[in-house]
């Protein structure tokens, strides 16, 4: 499997920042791990910063529009279908209707921190006929964040970037914490909007 990971990796490393856009868009391998490698090439100086950052938000985004597309023009049955092909579960969706059920769009921003949810939530809000505009924008808004920090700690372990993902796991409440405040600053807004 690391073998696999290494030449996927090396053949989207020839195409620059393109390479990390598609690597986020096929999702054969975890985006922490495409992130941190674009990471680790920026410090090497292969890809520039900009045009990689630019490459990340734009292939991240993309890569949930195809699993809101399949909820929104699949519907559930082709959910259930071909979910399997995106790892997404039908437990896992379970779980994902559940919050946006409960905590509305504004969800999409917060889920995007928590492992097991972070792609699934993407299928209710297509199921739900979310809007195009406030998913993408609350989708790039929770990408930002995501991929400056593996983009950070690719460049910081240097050649060792295939434990990202393992050290980022300490790091997991503090995004959590930051997905929680921001959902609850979210939630306090929502309500004093449907007061007045």
């Amino acid at each position: 499997m690391a073998e696999f990971v290494q030449t996927v990796l090396e053949r989207l490393e020839a195409l620059g920042a393109l390479g990390i856009a598609l690597g986020l868009m096929i999702e054969v391998i975890p985006s922490e791990i495409v992130l941190a490698y674009g990471g680790y090439l920026i410090a090497k100086g292969a890809v520039g910063f900009v045009p990689a950052f630019v490459a990340a938000v734009v292939g991240g985004v993309l890569s949930q529009l195809f699993l809101y597309w399949l909820g929104r023009y699949g519907g559930r049955p082709a959910v259930l279908r071909y979910g399997k092909y995106v790892l997404i579960r039908p437990e896992h969706l379970a779980v994902a209707e559940r919050w946006f059920e409960r905590y509305g769009p504004g969800v999409i921003f917060s889920a995007r921190f928590v492992p097991v949810v972070r792609h699934a939530i993407s299928v209710p809000a297509g199921l739900a006929r979310m809007g195009h505009g406030p998913f993408i924008l609350y989708t790039a808004l929770a990408i930002v964040p995501w991929s400056l920090f593996f983009f950070f700690l690719g460049a910081k372990i240097g050649e060792n970037w295939p434990l990202a993902k393992a050290i980022a796991a300490r790091y997991w409440p503090y995004f959590l914490a930051v997905a929680a405040g921001s959902f609850a600053l979210y939630v306090v807004w929502r309500r004093r909007a449907e007061r007045s």
